[in-house]
């Protein structure tokens, strides 16, 4: 079974509900979605490698750490995942960026692939895959297959608000990939939207509502 983490933290869980209103307009959505992604990256990012590097301070040559090599990569799932984005990299500005498109398919809600492109050197990469939502887990699962087939191994997953279901198919078809959530929701209605959620991410990022 996978790790997941789902964050209580009371500066999140203020942000969400702001995030959740739907008085909340589009600029206030977006830097909502921006600052919940970086608090989440504190504990995300927890764990990349550093290496030691000569620094020279203005009194002498001291021995520090920094990020290692092809440290990180973050790769959204388009289109939400794009809304993450700038708040991962506010806190890793040399990331790689790659980004994978999916599409569900409104009958059977299964997710298409239309678009991949990956960093190089992924292989060595930690990965942090961002979708705002995690609801059936269908797209989230197609996204982690793409990068396995394209050589990545070390992969992360990001999210806002999250469907028990949707934790559940994806911690069990990737028990490999730590799962990062802002918080847990009830359940999915009848057409696979989160319940009490926040309508549809990518509409409210994008003003296509």
């Amino acid at each position: 079974m996978a790790k997941i983490t789902v964050f209580d933290h009371p500066l999140i869980q203020h942000k969400i509900s702001i995030l959740r209103s739907k008085e909340t307009d589009r600029k206030d959505f977006r830097e909502l979605v921006s600052e919940i992604t970086m608090f989440m990256s504190y504990e995300a990012l927890r764990d990349l490698p550093l290496k030691e590097v000569d620094v020279e301070t203005p009194l002498t040559v001291t021995k520090t750490k920094m990020l290692s090599g092809d440290a990180i990569a973050v790769v959204p799932i388009l289109r939400a995942g794009l809304g993450m984005v700038n708040g991962l990299l506010n806190m890793v500005p040399n990331a790689a960026v790659g980004h994978i498109g999916l599409y569900r398919d409104e009958t059977t809600l299964e997710p298409h692939e239309y678009y991949c492109k990956l960093p190089p050197r992924i292989e060595n990469r930690q990965i942090i895959v961002l979708d705002p939502m995690l609801a059936t887990g269908g797209s989230a699962v197609a996204a982690m297959n793409f990068i396995k087939q394209h050589g990545g191994k070390k992969i992360k997953f990001m999210c806002l608000i999250a469907a028990p279901i949707g934790l559940q198919v994806l911690s069990e078809a990737h028990p490999d990939v730590e799962i990062y959530c802002a918080h847990l929701d009830e359940r999915l209605n009848e057409r696979g939207y989160i319940l009490p959620g926040l309508g549809d991410a990518g509409d409210r990022l994008f003003g296509t509502l």
